[in-house]
């Protein structure tokens, strides 16, 4: 049977700003262009131009179509003025046109180059649903661990209530101070700006990433945290899926003084841990009793070897889970978290 050699569909969208000619900067959408022999002598074909992906403006306001193609000739992405002259290139091989480094302000092009980014879904219209994961347990079940293998093996986006909040610290975003000051006066930071982190970096990752599968690591703390979720997804909203790591409390004590030794973390101590574990009794099982009436809970014993853990977890997973990565060798890191590897050694 002959294999179609048609390149997948262009189904990406390029957003340009910043730039020092600000009629450059907008959105840029699959090229329509009818398939012509460019100036390398290759032949177009919709949305693409010398065998990579290329774009319009969506305004269609420019001389050139496409207005964002590489060029076999330069090996290099260009991107043009209104009067189709080009103004910004990029000299690399790449598929895509790279965001992350300077481009290069050409002959028609004025300071500063551009900045670019691609995003996996039309930015105009509402961002597709993902497909979500909650992953609750105690201190010391493993959460972490388990949702970095995943992002590491499976491709799945983990996500970190806690990890999300010190990141808008650091970054100094809108609600930075205040959080800093809830968390100072050791209170817990309110549904409202939670559940927009989340709601941030989920959409923020949908839109520049293409990956749709997202492990919301310790959420919801509370049946609070799941109102404020209905909230803002509405309720009439499918319940997720929820994965329940459990472990007896004997364990989780050998396990928590185990790991203080190495993490340096303050409250990896006895009375810390009891504390952690008291609240997560009070708070945090209701919301998975809740799940379990509506047969939307699947419990893990962690009490076993991380790899018998591990291959529970990624089978709950597989039904959303891209089975080309599911068969990939485990990474070096990957082995380190499953014991399989030891750690390096730090240096004393």
């Amino acid at each position: 049977m002959k294999q179609s050699c048609e390149p997948r569909p262009n189904t990406l969208f390029i957003e340009v700003s910043m730039s020092g000619l600000p009629e450059v900067d907008g959105l840029f959408v699959p090229s329509t262009a009818p398939p012509v022999i460019s100036e390398s002598g290759t032949e177009s074909s919709v949305g693409y131009w010398n065998g990579k992906m290329a774009w319009d403006r969506a305004d269609g306001k420019s001389a050139r179509s496409p207005s964002i193609s590489y060029s076999n000739t330069y090996r290099s992405w260009r991107i043009s003025r209104l009067d189709g002259h080009l103004a910004y290139d990029m000299v690399c091989e790449g598929e895509l046109p790279p965001v992350n480094e300077p481009w290069h302000v050409y002959k028609k092009g004025v300071s500063p180059a551009p900045k670019i980014v691609i995003h996996y879904c039309d930015p105009r219209m509402p961002c597709p649903p993902a497909n979500i994961v909650f992953v609750l347990g105690g201190p010391g079940t493993g959460k972490g661990t388990m949702c970095e293998l995943a992002e590491l093996q499976l491709g799945w986006t983990h996500l970190s209530t806690g990890v999300l909040l010190r990141d808008e610290i650091e970054a100094d975003g809108p609600n930075a101070k205040v959080i800093e000051q809830t968390l100072a006066d050791g209170q817990l930071v309110s549904n409202e700006i939670v559940l927009k982190l989340l709601q941030q970096a989920i959409e923020n990752t949908i839109r520049t990433t293409g990956k749709m599968n997202f492990l919301l690591d310790g959420f919801p703390r509370s049946l609070g945290n799941l109102e404020g979720w209905y909230d803002l997804f509405g309720r009439d909203t499918n319940l997720p899926k929820m994965l329940y790591l459990d472990c007896p409390f004997e364990v989780l004590e050998q396990r928590i003084m185990g790991r203080s030794k190495y993490t340096g973390r303050n409250d990896d101590n006895l009375e810390s841990m009891k504390l952690r574990f008291d609240t997560f009794k009070t708070e945090t099982l209701p919301t998975v009793e809740l799940f379990r009436s509506k047969d939307k809970c699947i419990e893990i014993d962690t009490s076993v070897d991380r790899a018998s853990v591990y291959a529970k977890f990624s089978e709950q997973l597989s039904e959303y889970t891209d089975q080309s990565l599911a068969g990939k060798p485990l990474s070096e890191r990957a082995e380190m978290l499953l014991g399989i590897r030891p750690y390096p050694k730090k240096e004393s």
